[in-house]
């Protein structure tokens, strides 16, 4: 998604080459985001130029699966990565076969056991606050595995899928589908309640977590400070990531 946006805008836009683009979540390929916030630095007269036309250009050009719902100027110090105070995210499942959607099947994984979700949530209650989630987390070079967990909990939406709500800080690479993983067990009552929170403890990859399929997983919201706060809050996440 990423490179095709940012083709598309330089080409909307009539720069030279394609600017470069930061998001607020790099999601893993599969994954959707109904959320998604980017901003990129472009000339300010190209800007002046295309403005007017650029939402509409920018839905020509895209293809069905991208859409822009705004484009405007950022204000000062905004930055779409290190000035969000949090993001959220959301995982479907539908664990009754007679019920799955087959035309959800793109954005709904689709479990063989009834899920307990008061016993999954009360394993993911053990898992909120800030913590090394290098449990949950593919290890990247240089990269902090240190997240602050806000909430992590299960509910059942009108049709009875059970709807996972993930809010963080941030994530780190695989964080979400393997929470998600790792709290399915329980909901089909092969694990106990008190695993994930071991597997946290832990502080090492288990492989009897396993990473769901990212189809299920959506961006749905990044939240960020007041205006005057951005750069402010830009530069305290650039410390607590170093």
């Amino acid at each position: 998604m990423e490179g095709e946006l940012s083709e598309a805008l330089g080409r909307v836009l009539r720069l030279g080459e394609a600017p470069r683009l930061t998001v607020a979540g790099r999601t893993d390929a599969g994954v959707h985001a109904r959320g998604q916030v980017a901003h990129a630095d472009v000339p300010a007269d190209s800007w002046a130029a295309h403005a007017d036309t650029a939402p509409r250009r920018l839905a020509r050009a895209l293809p069905p699966d991208i859409r822009v719902r705004a484009i405007a100027p950022a204000p000062e110090g905004f930055d779409a990565r290190f000035s969000a105070l949090w993001r959220r995210y959301s995982y479907r499942v539908c664990d009754d076969p007679a019920a799955a959607d087959p035309l959800r099947r793109h954005d709904t994984l689709w479990h063989p056991h009834v899920l307990d979700l008061a016993a999954m949530n009360r394993a993911a209650a053990g898992l909120l606050g800030e913590h090394d989630f290098a449990a949950f987390c593919r290890h990247r070079e240089g990269a902090t595995t240190v997240r602050a967990l806000r909430r992590l909990d299960w509910q059942r939406d009108a049709d009875g899928v059970a709807v996972g709500c993930v809010v963080a800080d941030a994530f780190c690479h695989n964080m979400v589908r393997a929470l998600v993983g790792a709290l399915l067990p329980v909901g089909a009552g092969s694990r106990p309640p008190g695993w994930p929170s071991a597997v946290l403890a832990a502080a090492v990859r288990d492989p009897a977590v396993r990473v769901v399929p990212p189809h299920g997983l959506c961006l749905e919201e990044v939240r960020y400070p007041e205006p005057d706060q951005l750069a402010a809050r830009a530069a305290l996440t650039r410390r607590l990531r170093d």
